[in-house]
């Protein structure tokens, strides 16, 4: 395997030290089950923060496998069943979903429930856009593109791909608010008070503006650039869009609200930005007011109250990352990128306060 270009991080690598599976039972429960045969061949996805994925190969035959992180999981998080759901069905409407073939509930074989689905080549942007892709004289019609992708998801007729039954949009906003705060306060003990309190006085404010939601459709519910693939020579079309666990039937809004979160723009600062990986602010990307116009050009739905819906997706990023350092402060996670999160993530509430207060 040749190098990746430099700032640009590798699709694959050797499995990270304590992130390898019992291998030996799984390619004798895939093999079968796939259709293939002889030795396995396992490589992993290094750049995700939390699920655990891998590729696996027999031969020239290579396919996605996607297991929750070790340790202790916040209810509902982390859904193999849920995505494997998803994935087997989606494609058939949406065919920037990648299809999932089998799912593994037999924790004996894993220790977790998993999925297998399709392995698809291409390119995913991690602060540096690719030559192959185009370079950063590309940006601007990737980040358009990426607005496109999750204007065309939620267009999709959930009952023509079997998925009118995913979720409850009813009352969604209000059971999003409880069950994060819910969340908050199983890692609250890791934040320090500051940060505590501005998490509070967030969830303080998202419920007294609560909004009346206008529709529902399929919401991925973690909808990012660096969620989204795209093939070389290509940036003007998302090609496939990943991580589908979190997926419902629900406010659409969450979805724009969850990439305004993730997507930098001019008017941020070192102490007030949003949660985007390093190297984004300086691709030339639209503005975060371009990704509204955009999406509003596809949507009739009414998106002056859109700062709640950032604002409430800040606030659960913040949650997230706290997630994500209280494993590691556990010594349930050996990846050291964790031991960062608990500090990114009390920027966060403040921002999260910030925009309510502006709106």
């Amino acid at each position: 395997m040749t190098g990746p270009a430099a700032g640009i991080p590798p699709e694959v690598a050797p499995v990270r030290p304590g992130q390898d599976l019992p291998w030996g039972r799984i390619r004798d429960y895939l093999a079968p089950r796939l259709g293939a045969d002889g030795p396995m061949d396992v490589l992993q996805f290094p750049n995700g923060a939390a699920n655990l994925t891998y590729l696996v190969r027999f031969g020239d035959h290579r396919f996605v496998l996607r297991r929750p992180p070790f340790g202790v999981i916040a209810p509902g998080a982390h859904d193999m069943r849920r995505e494997y759901r998803v994935l087997s069905q989606l494609w058939q409407a949406y065919d920037r979903a990648p299809r999932a073939f089998l799912l593994c509930d037999d924790l004996d074989v894993a220790g977790s429930e998993f999925l297998v689905s399709q392995y698809r080549p291409g390119i995913v942007v991690w602060g540096v856009i690719p030559d192959e892709l185009g370079g950063h004289a590309v940006a601007h019609h990737l980040g358009l593109a990426t607005v496109d992708a999750l204007a065309d998801l939620h267009t999709v007729d959930p009952a023509a791909c079997g998925l009118d039954r995913l979720g409850r949009p009813d009352g969604f906003l209000e059971r999003q608010l409880s069950g994060w705060r819910d969340r908050w306060g199983r890692v609250a003990p890791w934040a320090d008070r500051a940060h505590d309190a501005a998490m509070t006085a967030a969830a303080e404010l998202l419920a007294e503006r609560l909004p009346v939601s206008q529709a529902a459709a399929l919401v991925h519910n973690d909808f990012k650039i660096n969620n989204c693939q795209f093939l070389p020579g290509h940036p003007e079309r998302v090609a496939s869009v990943f991580d589908w666990d979190m997926t419902t039937l629900a406010d659409p809004l969450v979805d724009l609200g969850t990439l305004l979160n993730y997507w930098p723009d001019p008017a941020d600062t070192d102490d007030d930005h949003a949660a985007h990986d390093p190297g984004m602010e300086t691709l030339g990307l639209p503005t975060r007011r371009e990704v509204v116009d955009r999406y509003a050009a596809h949507s009739d739905l009414d998106l002056a109250v859109i700062g709640w819906y950032e604002a409430f997706a800040c606030w659960r990023i913040a949650i997230i990352r706290q997630q994500l350092y209280a494993r590691y402060a556990r010594g349930e996670s050996t990846d050291e990128r964790m031991a960062s999160r608990g500090r990114s993530s009390a920027m966060l509430s403040a921002r999260a306060l910030r925009i309510l207060h502006a709106g």
